[in-house]
């Protein structure tokens, strides 16, 4: 491979990290016009927003080890098919049920496709310093991404109808099938072992019941059902820990978890996009629902967050050479914290616009970091099943961020309102001048909810901060030690 190849690689890898991260955050600023047109319930509403999530997370583990055996770049290509044949599905979804099938195969496509693009990255940048910058580039691509997709929607939403939301994945899926088998290297296990089933279903038994768990516990309180299902999720989850321990070729090397680099960069990673993902799913309706905003002039507001995304990540590589990497993972989720106490505290566009780049800019600082020490920790030919552990701990932090804050700000409004959604209430209110007072109340219980799970975020963030910073310092001083560096 030449040396300008690996950055060719480089660039059509970031095609399918693009289109995931945009497609956790961009349905936040259709969700008004799918309200109005689909009519979908408080549970719908959520379940539309989090399918895509929680079937990609379950399901990233099996797959990152699946392509560490049939060949992550294969995998690649043909998650790329079936996330474009997917992607058609939900843009022309007729009903709320449908799109939720559709998001849930949406995961299923993009379930094959983020480990392979982590993992592709260690075998075409092999040496440590132009893999910190690739991988800086992929966590910008990813931070930008997310915070992008309300942007993207904005625009979509301002010239055509909700599906085209969906079916902007379409070009971009067909660029990456054209260039992928001609610019990125195949890479697999050379010896891989059998691929253990019944470990591929305990991993997704084991997650999505307890994410439901989750869900309904924010949404309905402490029900039978609820209980039923976090009980079923953590004993699929302690059988698959023992299987796992038992097995000569595990379906995820708990090996990797001794190490403390590893087991703290996935955490932080979870947390961040808990955070993260969890607002981006309020603010656009926040803009349009509550301060008036049109789709698209709402994503211009939201655009510098989405700069401040991409610009924390690729600024990593540079202050890690002149700052301890711990420390800048400490005051970049730091800063994201005390972006979100802005909207949490203040409100108003201005502290939303400054708290979102905060917010942005500071997740990607802390990741680009976090990320790079991922992949160093993996050895290579374990990197696809790495990467899906990475992986699994953004999508789980993003289905977790809109579950459990989306949850809490929905709960609030429920409670002070008696309506599900915001758009539900408006429409129910009409034009009447008489349900002025009506619409008045509704976007106060709106923001007050918003607000609550900013604050909640916050806190998350500044723990998460602090832990991240003292783990990391000690794992670095407790390395050195024994090669007396």
């Amino acid at each position: 491979m030449s040396r300008r190849s690996p950055w060719i690689a480089l660039a059509v890898l970031v095609l399918p990290v693009l289109l995931i991260s945009i497609d956790m955050t961009v349905l936040g600023t259709a969700l008004p016009a799918l309200t109005e047109d689909l009519d979908p319930g408080a549970a719908e509403q959520l379940w539309i927003v989090d399918a895509y999530s929680f079937v990609l997370a379950g399901l990233l583990v099996t797959m990152g080890t699946l392509g560490d055996r049939i060949g992550r770049r294969r995998l690649l290509l043909w998650g790329a098919a079936a996330f474009g044949v997917a992607s058609v599905a939900a843009a022309f979804a007729p009903t709320a049920g449908t799109l939720v099938a559709a998001r849930a195969l949406l995961g299923l496509g993009g379930a094959t496709l983020m480990p392979s693009t982590f993992s592709l990255i260690k075998t075409a940048f092999p040496e440590p310093r132009r893999r910190a910058t690739a991988v800086a580039v992929w966590s910008a691509a990813f931070s930008g991404g997310a915070a992008a997709g309300p942007v993207v929607g904005g625009f979509l939403l301002e010239h055509f109808w909700w599906g085209s939301v969906f079916l902007v994945n379409v070009p971009v899926i067909l660029l990456l099938l054209v260039l992928g088998p001609r610019v990125l290297p195949e890479s697999r296990d050379p010896h891989p072992g059998p691929f253990d089933l019944p470990s591929a279903v305990l991993s997704l038994a084991a997650m999505v019941p307890v994410v439901a768990a989750v869900k309904t516990v924010a949404t309905e309180g402490v029900t039978p059902l609820a209980v039923v299902a976090a009980v079923a999720g953590v004993a699929a989850g302690v059988v698959f820990v023992r299987r796992q321990r038992r097995l000569a070729h595990p379906l995820i090397d708990l090996g990797l978890f001794a190490r403390r680099p590893f087991t703290v960069s996935v955490t932080t990673n979870l947390l961040g996009v808990f955070a993260l993902v969890g607002l981006l799913v309020l603010l656009p309706q926040y803009l349009q629902l509550v301060l008036g905003l049109g789709p698209l002039e709402a994503a211009l507001w939201m655009l510098p967050g989405s700069v401040a995304g991409v610009a924390g990540a690729l600024v990593a590589t540079r202050l890690v050479r002149r700052f301890a990497g711990p420390a800048l993972v400490g005051v970049g989720l730091g800063l994201a914290g005390v972006g979100l106490l802005l909207v949490g505290v203040l409100g108003g566009l201005g502290a939303v616009v400054a708290g979102f780049v905060l917010l942005g800019g500071g997740v990607a600082l802390a990741e680009a970091l976090t990320n790079d020490l991922v992949l160093a920790a993996a050895p290579a030919d374990r990197a696809g099943a790495a990467s899906a552990i990475s992986e699994t701990g953004y999508e789980l932090g993003g289905a977790l961020g809109t579950a459990v804050l989306g949850s809490i700000a929905a709960a609030v409004f429920t409670a002070r309102t008696g309506q599900e959604t915001l758009g539900g209430a408006l429409v129910a209110a009409g034009g009447d001048s008489a349900d002025h007072a009506v619409v008045a109340a509704a976007r106060d219980a709106f923001t007050v909810g918003m607000q609550g799970a900013a604050v909640l975020g916050a806190v998350v963030l500044v723990v998460t901060a602090l832990g991240a910073w003292r783990l990391l310092t000690r794992a670095g001083a407790a390395e050195r030690e024994p090669v007396g560096v």
